[in-house]
């Protein structure tokens, strides 16, 4: 099961890489990891995914509340937050395949954000399950390469 985390701490460097090799170094699964800015140039956001039961999830939140640059842990849950990734997807198309693939992306809300002669280059942001659902569909198809961001999460409401 995948567990979220999201930390906030001091945008100082090397706190990703802090994080990362403390959670690699407890043995942690990670499932992703991202950070980022908030409204506080001082404050890095970073929503860490883990794989694990219960125990897993409360002993990596835990481990990172430890760290002297975290100032807070919130464990989330899919009923009190919000997530979503990004991904790039490159397809091999010939003219059969192209009407095809753009009429599943309408259905998909994803964005063409590149075509060539043989290809299409798909965006979509969404909640994971959906990007899932998306690749599983593509993969009907020649998928010549593939990027994919970690999840970025925050609680719902105040």
């Amino acid at each position: 099961m995948k567990h979220t985390i999201g930390v906030l701490m001091e945008n100082k460097p090397g706190v990703l890489s802090r994080i990362s090799t403390l959670l690699a170094r407890r043995s942690f699964n990670i499932d992703s990891i991202t950070a980022g800015p908030t409204r506080n140039h001082d404050v890095t956001r970073m929503t860490v995914v883990v794989e694990g039961d219960e125990y897993v999830a409360d002993s990596a939140a835990a481990e990172l509340s430890k760290l002297e640059d975290v100032l807070g842990i919130e464990r989330m849950t899919a009923a009190d937050s919000t997530s979503r990734e990004i991904m790039l997807i490159k397809v091999k198309v010939g003219p059969k395949e192209r009407s095809e693939i753009i009429d599943l992306a309408k259905v998909m809300d994803a964005a063409i954000v590149d075509v060539t002669e043989s290809t299409l280059m798909l965006e979509h942001s969404d909640r994971p399950e959906k990007i899932d659902v998306l690749v599983g569909l593509l993969s009907a198809y020649e998928i010549l390469d593939m990027a994919r961001g970690g999840a970025i999460a925050l609680k719902k409401g105040e």
